[in-house]
């Protein structure tokens, strides 16, 4: 499943997004509804629609996206005290976009569940 999304449009430059980082396979960007008072999005520059799509040669590219979530939070100053990030697989995981994003949220005490409230 590789179809053009939102985030081929940014990566190509095609639409705004307010950048963060970019490397040569990278890109992390503000998310447009944030979650906490730091909210980005850290994708790989390749599509791949889910986490299902990930294949023994993109290891080194997942890796990277986690390596960019730690270079931010120490150029942030989340490091220490704390940071949370998640990447949602299909519907019921909570994608939206099918192509992998990992979130990387900071700026506040993060609590868990995340959704309490709707496990009752």
């Amino acid at each position: 499943m590789t179809t053009e999304t939102i985030f081929t449009k940014i990566i190509n430059r095609e639409i705004p997004a307010t950048i963060v980082y970019e490397d040569d396979d990278t890109l992390a960007f503000e998310d447009i509804n944030p979650q906490a008072p730091f909210h980005v999005l850290i994708i790989p520059k390749k599509a791949i629609a889910t986490i299902n799509d990930i294949t023994e040669q993109d290891q080194h590219l997942i890796g990277k996206l986690y390596c960019v979530a730690a270079k931010l939070a120490k150029e942030k100053g989340f490091a220490t005290s704390g940071y949370r990030v998640v990447m949602n697989c299909n519907e019921d995981g909570g994608q939206t976009v099918y192509h992998i994003h990992l979130h990387m949220l900071a700026g506040k005490a993060m609590g868990w569940p995340p959704y309490a409230d709707k496990m009752k």
